[in-house]
């Protein structure tokens, strides 16, 4: 059914693993410590020093192909890369290839001007600065995307933001030079041709960063999960993205692709916990036999094998199809996937927990902090709730 992975991804993949084994994993730690109270959110010297050794060995914003910048890879090879750099939290980063500066480098790729490129989108390709996307908002029940209040009003040459968002990822960070925000500009508009997008500095008067948000005690610096006010916030009109009432286009044509960019990685994440699960088990003793003896432990590796296999090949075949007949035809196989893997990862990293018992919690491991990580996701990018029904109601109509 999938393509044959090419010569030049191929080798990505090979020198991909082999820069994660020599740089990535033996300073996972240190990458992934909390930094002091004053460093939290400013650049890791170390993490700078490894981006600039993946940049020089090529190994650099995998996921774009709309220009020499990336590696021109399809969806369906990414994946294969992408495994690879889900493997640890601490990787997507080093080469680029972290959210949400994937998808707003892709957003821009797509539908920014050549002025809006030329100011935001070269310096992310470049890793100079980071940027965030504004949408969820905390009073209103931001799975439903109308319901969003943050006003984007004309005003002359230039537009007034106005709203409280949160959720926002990478808003903390120092580096974090430009948001994304989505909101409201016609109310009186037809339902889905209220919203746009557009392009807000981050050193603008009237934008506060009010307060980093954890998951689960996990702040995630020094990029970050932020609460964001914008009060009075003019912006030149220049900076609209598409035009007044594309927001809801532009946001299926960013979310598609950040959905499935977070399951591939997720399969990576999968896979390593069953790895130390099984190297658990076959290490630790306990009433006289090691725990890889124990029919719940051998049973709880073999379904792990089984849901990851599963996991994997729903991703697969949701980023082939998008290759196939692109993202919005592929909707249906990114749904899947969006609410499979999440659920399948975050289940074998809990089995993974579970054999290492009290250390499995601890930080010694990266499983506690993995486990967060994928129960977030069945929230963030869209409630599981909702994909299932959107997988419903595309289901009814097909068996009509």
């Amino acid at each position: 059914m999938f393509d044959e992975l090419s010569p030049h991804a191929r080798g990505l993949r090979d020198r991909l693993e082999a820069f994660m084994r020599e740089h990535i994993y033996p300073n996972e730690r240190a990458l992934l410590a909390p930094p002091a109270e004053a460093e939290k959110w400013a650049p890791r010297p170390l993490a700078v020093a490894l981006t600039e050794k993946a940049r020089t060995q090529g190994l650099w914003n995998l996921f774009y192909n709309h220009g020499p910048e990336g590696q021109g890879l399809t969806n369906w090879e990414y994946s294969q890369l992408c495994e690879v750099l889900g493997r640890s939290l601490a990787a997507p980063e080093i080469f680029n290839c972290n959210a949400p500066d994937v998808g707003n480098m892709e957003l821009l790729a797509a539908y920014g001007t050549e002025t809006q490129k030329e100011r935001w989108l070269k310096p992310l390709l470049a890793g100079e600065i980071r940027s965030c996307f504004a949408m969820t908002e905390p009073k209103v029940a931001s799975s439903d995307a109308t319901n969003i209040e943050t006003q984007i009003r004309r005003d002359g040459d230039h537009y007034v933001v106005n709203g409280r968002k949160w959720w926002v990822t990478g808003a903390p960070s120092q580096r974090c030079k430009v948001a994304i925000v989505m909101g409201k500009s016609d109310p009186a508009a037809a339902k889905h041709l209220q919203q746009s997008m557009i392009l807000v500095p981050m050193d603008s008067p009237g934008v506060t960063v009010e307060r980093p948000l954890s998951v689960y005690g996990y702040e995630h610096a020094p990029l970050g999960h932020g609460e964001v006010v914008f009060d009075n916030v003019r912006v030149p009109a220049e900076n609209m993205l598409l035009g007044e009432g594309r927001g809801f286009e532009i946001a299926q044509g960013r979310l598609g692709p950040g959905r499935i960019h977070h399951c591939m990685r997720f399969i990576g994440l999968a896979e390593r916990a069953l790895e130390i699960m099984c190297a658990r088990a076959r290490e630790r003793v306990a009433f006289g036999s090691t725990l890889a003896e124990m029919g719940a432990v051998r049973q709880a590796i073999g379904q792990s094998r089984c849901d990851i296999e599963q996991a994997r090949l729903v991703t697969l075949r949701a980023a082939w199809t998008m290759d196939k007949v692109g993202n919005k035809a592929a909707r249906n196989e990114i749904a899947v996937a969006k609410i499979v893997v999440p659920t399948i990862a975050g289940a074998v990293i809990d089995r993974a927990i579970q054999v290492h018992g009290g250390a499995g919690l601890s930080q010694d491991f990266f499983l506690a902090e993995a486990f967060a990580e994928t129960r977030f996701l069945r929230i963030g990018d869209g409630p599981d709730e909702v994909h299932r029904e959107a997988l419903a109601r595309a289901e009814l109509a097909r068996q009509h």
